[in-house]
């Protein structure tokens, strides 16, 4: 059955809303959204399309809603933007606008001679006043102040959150001038002698000095360290967790904890046994999180019932304080998750939302376990700053780069305590592509983009924030995400493919990332693969934020695109998590994933052939330039392929970890749960064998890869 096309009156309404009607797929094709989406989308932003009759009455609220504040909710501008505000008052009465700063001062606002006609809105008469904010007011989070001689249009909005934001993020001082070469990696997969069976904090630091020293890096990118689930099953992808803002105690070093020097004779011996249980996971050919978490648990339940003294206390009580609110509703998701399970929407009905009675009385009786779990994030927050000095004090002029997954898990503590932040009823994927020809579904709640404006953007800037504190950088996996993101509506029979485009405003949430990056001294990498918008990546250099350049995936007139001709601001490599390591791809590993899983929509014969001819280009391409030997061997291509990358202008040039040591197997297969091991396979080598740290820290590629990459 052809489905329905939407009517002119729905269409409107949709991009009244920032809801895309239709698109171009990866190949080209020209896509009408179904009517049936449509009114879907709509609703999960919680606009009634149902009916003919229902769409136009929200054409019309649509029209009246800025009519119904005295001030719209935020405004961001840029550094020395003058933009009009617009402040909505009963007719005839009169409005003056103060802007308060960030630091105490404050600035009038000037009006503008503009007349406007009244409206009549629910059966009130609305006059509409206009104001110019100065073009000197510093960047920050301030605030916009209506003064009003009479009741406001609606109560509790005489104030906006204001925001001014840099006009381009410059780049570090270390990386202006000439390209830096880093390492990336998933931390996880790399575990040494002293892991507990995952690879922590303590290896982290180590890896980054390994890579100073020896190989001259500037920088260890590694996945998101976001939080998974205090209880198991832990979620094995660091791209679906249960909050970006606060970070995975599994990636505490239990033996860096100052207090665990206090442990009586007893506690020592079952610590130790705790760890030597979990050592022995260090050889498994996958990744046991839920075994690691278990032991660490425990271990870090005796060391938090010692308390704290002294200059770590009152430490610790800083920490709480800066983090505020946020803390505590994480810390008490975490304190429920472990007494009553998961998922939470199975708890008692009282317990569904935060602000209660029932989940204030629980935390109050509960006031060590939630106090547990604060203490866990300000013991991450510890480590983390501990090993950024390392990196640095190794010689990385950025040390730590951190990364941004998309979204969170639709059962995690951000779906309970962010509610009202996220749109319900959709999850966040992709069309089909390329390298996932049946679309992907993320099964992640997306920002409801109206909301997170009515809430002045604080979620996003507190999440931001964390994750750039004691770091060179954030890479923002799937950046256009910060542009616009691929909705998908839930329900049985549907498929990445029944979703659409939800645009969001850039301007502001890529203005509020350069703010905090710029005060955190850090760069930002945008991943910008795939599908991207007209314009999008002109935008990101504006803005100073870096692309992202992959080998395999450039390519210009069907060859290689010429090194010299990359951006410069850009992060380049070879390879990505998303792909197999660079053997393994040049192996067709990838091929003969989607083969056995069935995620082809071709032949294998012809995706083989297809594949076989793109490496044929880039081998003849390196052949070429001199870098490689007709006929040459996987470690020969793999070597050339660095050195090309290693000739690109770009600012940041990233070798993966996984390439050093030679390992063939995928990390992850986009669009896969379950049928695929992701993100649970440790650090191997070309068997296929589990590789330690300090095995890794000895591969004889490792020089010649980083050589390569950096132009020698």
């Amino acid at each position: 059955m052809t489905p329905l096309a939407p009517s002119a009156a729905l269409v409107e309404l949709a991009h009244a809303h920032g809801v895309a009607t239709d698109f171009h797929d990866w190949l080209g094709a020209h896509t009408v959204i179904s009517d049936t989406t449509l009114r879907t989308i709509l609703g999960a932003l919680g606009v009634d399309a149902g009916s003919e009759e229902s769409v136009a009455a929200s054409l019309a609220d649509a029209e009246n809603r800025p009519w119904r504040r005295t001030l719209p909710a935020t405004v961001v501008c840029r550094e020395g933007w003058t933009p009009w505000v617009h402040a909505h008052v009963p007719h005839g009465g009169a409005v003056r606008l103060t802007v308060e700063l960030e630091d105490g001062g404050t600035r009038e606002v000037s009006p503008v001679e503009r007349w406007v006609h009244p409206r009549v809105v629910d059966g009130r008469e609305i006059g509409e006043a206009t104001f110019e904010l100065p073009g000197d007011l510093p960047t920050g989070w301030h605030r916009i102040v209506a003064h009003l001689d009479q009741a406001p249009v609606a109560e509790g909005t005489e104030t906006a959150t204001l925001v001014v934001t840099p006009q381009r993020l410059e780049l570090p001082e270390a990386v202006r001038h000439g390209g830096v070469t880093g390492l990336m990696t998933q931390i996880y997969q790399v575990r040494s002698a002293d892991s507990w069976g995952v690879g922590d904090l303590g290896d982290l630091g180590e890896l980054a000095s390994w890579a100073a020293t020896d190989l001259g890096a500037e920088f260890v990118l590694i996945n998101p360290l976001h939080a998974a689930e205090p209880v198991a099953p832990m979620e094995a992808s660091p791209y679906l967790p249960t909050t970006r803002r606060f970070v995975n105690p599994l990636y505490l070093r239990i033996a860096d904890i100052p207090e665990a020097m206090r442990l009586d004779a007893d506690g020592r011996a079952r610590v130790e046994e705790l760890a030597a249980s979990t050592r022995a996971l260090n050889t498994a050919d996958t990744i046991d999180r839920d075994a690691a978490w278990s032991a660490k648990r425990e271990a870090l339940g005796l060391i938090h019932d010692l308390g704290l003294e002294g200059r770590r206390a009152r430490d610790f009580e800083r920490f709480r304080e800066r983090e505020g609110e946020g803390l505590t509703t994480f810390a008490t998701w975490c304190a429920l998750a472990e007494r009553h399970g998961l998922p939470w929407r199975q708890w008692p009905a009282e317990l569904h939302d935060p602000s209660s009675l029932a989940v204030a009385e629980f935390a109050q009786a509960q006031e060590d376990l939630v106090r547990f779990h604060m203490w866990l994030q300000w013991l991450l927050d510890r480590q983390l700053g501990e090993v950024q000095r390392e990196a640095k004090d190794a010689g990385m002029s950025l040390g730590v780069v951190h990364d941004l997954a998309v979204g969170v898990h639709p059962h995690g503590a951000d779906s309970w305590g962010l509610a009202g932040a996220l749109a319900t009823g959709v999850t966040v994927g992709a069309p089909p592509d390329q390298f996932n020809q049946l679309g992907q579904n993320w099964s992640q709640p997306p920002w409801h983009p109206e909301r997170l404006a009515e809430l002045g953007y604080a979620p996003f800037r507190d999440m931001v924030r964390t994750v750039l504190r004691d770091s060179g950088g954030i890479r923002v996996d799937h950046v256009i995400g910060l542009f616009r993101l691929w909705w998908i509506p839930q329900g049985d029979g549907l498929t990445p493919a029944d979703g659409t485009y939800v645009a969001y405003d850039h301007e502001a949430l890529i203005g509020i990332l350069c703010l905090e990056a710029q005060r955190a001294g850090a760069l930002v990498i945008g991943e910008d693969l795939g599908v991207v918008p007209a314009n999008a990546r002109d935008y990101l250099d504006e803005r100073g934020v870096l692309g992202t350049s992959i080998m395999w995936f450039e390519n210009t007139d069907g060859a290689p695109t010429p090194p010299e001709s990359y951006r410069e601001l850009c992060l380049s490599s070879v390879t990505t998590h998303d792909l197999p390591p660079t053997a393994g791809f040049l192996g067709l590993e990838h091929v003969a994933i989607r083969e056995r899983l069935g995620l082809l929509t071709r032949p294998v014969e012809e995706e083989r052939a297809h594949e076989e001819q793109s490496i044929a280009t880039v081998r003849d391409a390196l052949v070429a330039r001199g870098w490689l030997e007709p006929g040459a061997g996987i470690p020969s291509v793999i070597e050339a392929m660095h050195r090309w990358v290693g000739h690109t202008p770009s600012v940041l040039r990233a070798v993966s970890l996984s390439d050093v040591v030679g390992d063939r197997r995928a990390i992850n297969q986009p669009g896969t749960e379950d049928e695929y091991p992701n993100w649970r396979l440790p650090l191997a080598g070309p068997d296929g064998r589990p590789l330690s740290l300090e095995q890794a820290t000895e591969s004889s590629l490792a020089v010649p890869l980083f050589r390569a990459t950096a132009g020698d």
